[in-house]
């Protein structure tokens, strides 16, 4: 589903990833663990084309990088829903707004739009909440809204960038097992993360990035 051969990404001559290569199987949840400055962003912003590998490839179901038509780049974006740390949410739009602004770019009919939106509420536990404005969420809350909006356009993979940074710890676990139940209805997930304890004692893959080069893996 996702493999990285031998990727390097430099800014300004100095290496950010250096040589790269690892693979996420279809269908598994992973993790990507580092400190600060490691690269996992980085990482990430390569998968859903935010930059470009200055060196390798990259494949993603079918698609390689190295080799993408400019017509398949929104092909390939559209496989891949986004979790970010700092939730980027429309503060005068509802909750089911701020789903719904993905499909209704991409076109597709309000008749639609309505159950898809409702589909992935129900996913995150939030139907409740669809006339509702983010301000009167908790931050567990907007994060849930976050992950229906990365899910809605029913993507083969979801990537997530430090996705409980503004999260407490109790809500942090929460959040992780929401991914777990939307990884057992067959998406791919790679989780970013420089908080071991969210990968603790799950039994998941864990790549290990430090100072740009991938020195290891190990199972939570």
């Amino acid at each position: 589903m996702i493999a990285f051969q031998n990727v390097s990404k430099y800014y300004e001559h100095q290496g950010v990833l250096k040589n790269i290569t690892f693979s996420v199987q279809k269908g598994e949840m992973a993790f990507l663990t580092g400190p600060s400055g490691a690269g996992k962003s980085t990482l990430l912003k390569l998968m859903y084309l935010a930059e470009w590998p200055d060196e390798g490839d990259i494949v993603i179901e079918d698609f390689h990088l190295q080799s993408l038509k400019p017509p398949e780049i929104p092909l390939l974006r559209r496989s891949i829903g986004v979790v970010f740390q700092d939730f980027k949410l429309i503060n005068n739009l509802t909750v089911f707004d701020n789903v719904a602004m993905a499909l209704r770019i991409k076109g597709v009919g309000e008749k639609e739009i309505k159950n898809l939106v409702s589909v992935a509420l129900k996913k995150v536990h939030l139907r409740h909440l669809s006339d509702s404005y983010p301000r009167s969420l908790s931050g567990g809350e907007q994060q849930r809204v976050v992950i229906a909006r990365a899910i809605v356009t029913e993507p083969l993979v979801l990537l997530a960038d430090e996705p409980t940074g503004n999260l407490d710890p109790n809500t942090s676990i929460d959040i992780i097992k929401l991914f777990e139940e939307i990884n057992l209805q067959g998406t791919t997930i790679l989780i970013a993360t420089h908080n071991r304890e969210l990968f603790r004692n799950t039994g998941r893959r864990v790549l290990k990035l430090d100072g740009g080069n991938l020195v290891g893996e190990e199972v939570g």
